[in-house]
């Protein structure tokens, strides 16, 4: 067998679902001596009712994993993605790369897991995703274990992309005729392989010299007609209570976790549904059966289902009555002719009845012998051996996907720079078409209701939100002039040390007096350079004035810097935020949702104002 390898599954069920081909061939590689990174379902088809259960425990997974991952036992670790559970949507499939691929990128890094040998259960658009991603791997293996478009509620997609991996795969394993002849319309590197079974597991407990029973089991009556595995849609409901009415007194047992509706069975009383068990209590359930069945639906899906649990009937040297799949007569037609096959409800009743009253020693052996030449050890060294011919085939032939490699660098590369652009265009629409940074500058914006003080002052506005000199000041001036003349206060301080040809204080001056401020009620600060020192000046002046009290004039979003500047340096003086209530460069009341909602040079004032606060907490000034 294939050992020192970095093994990456991608499958279609979960690790702790019901044990199939995927655990049994995942584990026995890593028993071996491989690296495995079990990846769990990420679905072929939009979550229902019935999955909530499901979905929880993958949210439980994650949380109690590190980041999804965990470690199995020895070489074996579990990948459990949480992921949007909508496959084809496009949207879904592009948070769910970021979701999923990221952190198995981080993860493969940190593990050192190169060149992977990627085997995948799923032909899905996430599937791809994961292994054009992989690029380096050494092998890529797909293991066509059911038809999924039977399954799905978007075959035309699931097609088109199992298309796409059938022909990208270097070798195929399918569980069947059927599917092994639809991938060789794509594929001719493709070879059938049913599932195997656990023959150690079976045979420990046939040669154990004491066998133990079956909990539940005892206390059923015999005969007992006994199914394993999932109770699913594909189970013929009507079937079992067919068989279970017309023969009272036989106990139908099912051993498998519920997956579908079984309200057709629940209430008959020779009905025993006794849920999941471990796997490596089947050969005492199994053992416990008189009759052991498969009792599926014959439809589009099962036409291609080899059922696992039929080996396993047969190595129990169990009677086994199914339906007709066409896997299972297959098998039959090859010169085993060991199960018992039905067409009609009547006939599988009568199978049964057969079955019940044949002695089987002599047949009971053949079923054994059969059962051990279809032993998982045995498939999966021959997988192996397929696999390394491949390998050895591509090293022999370095160039022949140079094609594909080329155009997958090229669609990475594209596909790049069509993400910069769309998130780019994202960003703008984000920024300009949304109230998402008023929303933001909401917190900057401090309004009291004006009263009466000692005096207003009146903060200049230099260069400040506009980026240009002598815009701001005037609609400053004349809010303070409106306040004065209302009798909110007696006096006007301006505070400013910017100069533009000017002094900005004597042009504010200038403005006030022209709108009716007597000049003796008018004082200037033309020293403060920045709001820290606006509020040194200030309060330096209303100490010198004897005032408690002022009403401060300012620009709507500049409000909360000079109240955290106050608060820590004058926070034994009243002040009253007072900004001008429409302030030209800041207008954007009334604007319909679809129109431009903001300007980048107010966007500019607005993280002028964040990256201002932090600066002065980074002085100590706040």
């Amino acid at each position: 067998m294939r050992k020192n390898e970095n093994i990456i599954c991608i499958s279609s069920i979960d690790w702790d679902f019901v044990w199939q081909s995927h655990q049994e061939i995942m584990s026995t590689f890593a028993k071996n001596g491989n690296r495995v990174l079990f990846i769990e379902n990420t679905g072929v088809r939009k979550p229902g009712f019935r999955d909530i259960m499901r979905l929880k425990k993958r949210v439980v997974s994650w949380l109690k994993s590190i980041k999804g991952f965990r470690k199995e036992s020895g070489n074996l670790f579990i990948y459990s993605p949480v992921v949007l559970p909508f496959p084809y949507s496009r949207f879904a499939c592009w948070i769910n790369k970021r979701l999923l691929i990221e952190p198995l990128k981080r993860w493969i890094k940190a593990m050192s897991f190169h060149d992977p040998i990627i085997w995948t259960f799923l032909p899905t658009t996430i599937a791809l995703e994961i292994i054009d991603e992989l690029s380096d791997r050494k092998l890529l293996v797909y293991d066509c274990v059911a038809d999924f478009e039977e399954l799905t509620d978007n075959p035309k997609m699931l097609k088109k992309t199992e298309e796409i991996l059938i022909k990208k795969s270097d070798i195929i394993f399918a569980q069947g005729k059927v599917l092994a002849d639809k991938c060789r319309k794509l594929n001719a590197n493709v070879h059938i392989f049913p599932p195997g079974v656990n023959t150690k597991i079976f045979e420990d407990y046939l040669s154990a010299p004491v066998k133990g029973e079956a909990e539940g089991l005892k206390e059923i009556k015999k005969p007992i007609i006994g199914y394993v595995g999932g109770i699913h849609k594909h189970v013929d409901m009507t079937l079992i209570h067919y068989m279970a009415a017309s023969h009272p007194e036989w106990s139908i047992v099912l051993v498998g976790p519920k997956q579908t509706d079984t309200s057709q069975i629940d209430a008959m009383p020779n009905v025993f549904a006794l849920g999941k068990k471990e796997f490596n209590t089947l050969p005492a359930y199994i053992n416990g059966f008189d009759v052991c069945t498969i009792p599926y639906l014959v439809s589009g899906y099962t036409e291609t289902v080899y059922p696992s649990k039929l080996n396993e009937y047969h190595i129990m040297g169990k009677p086994v009555v199914s339906t007709a799949l066409p896997e299972v007569e297959a098998m039959n037609e090859q010169g085993s002719c060991l199960t018992a096959i039905a067409r009609t409800r009547e006939e599988f009743v009568k199978l049964v009845e057969k079955a019940l009253a044949c002695d089987h020693g002599k047949i009971s052996g053949q079923r054994m012998e059969l059962a051990k030449k279809n032993s998982w050890n045995e498939r999966i060294e021959r997988m192996s051996a397929l696999m390394e011919s491949a390998i050895e085939r591509k090293k022999k032939a370095p160039s022949a996907n140079w094609q594909e490699k080329f155009l997958l660098l090229y669609k990475n590369t594209r596909r790049g720079a069509l993400k910069a652009l769309s998130a780019g265009l994202a960003l703008y629409l984000l920024l300009f078409y949304t109230p998402l940074m008023w929303f933001l500058a909401g917190p900057l914006a401090i309004a009291d209701q004006p009263q009466k003080a000692d005096a207003i002052v009146v903060l200049g506005g230099g260069v400040g939100e506009s980026g240009k000199a002598g815009q701001g000041y005037e609609e400053r001036v004349q809010y303070a002039v409106e306040l004065y003349k209302k009798g909110y206060a007696g006096h006007i301080v301006f505070s400013s040390g910017y100069t533009y040809v000017f002094k900005e204080t004597l042009v504010m001056k200038a403005l006030a007096v022209a709108l009716g401020v007597s000049a003796k009620d008018i004082i200037l600060d033309d020293k403060s350079a920045n709001t820290y020192q606006n509020v040194e000046q200030t309060r330096e002046i209303m100490l010198a004035n004897k005032w408690r009290s002022a009403l401060l004039v300012s620009s709507p979003y500049h409000m909360k810097r000079l109240s955290l500047v106050f608060e820590k340096y004058a926070g034994d003086m009243k002040i009253a935020y007072t900004p001008v209530p429409r302030s030209a460069f800041y207008a954007h009341e009334d604007i319909p949702f679809f129109h431009r909602q903001i300007s980048f040079g107010q966007i500019k004032g607005i993280v002028h104002e964040y990256i201002g606060i932090a600066y002065y907490w980074w002085k100590g000034w706040i």
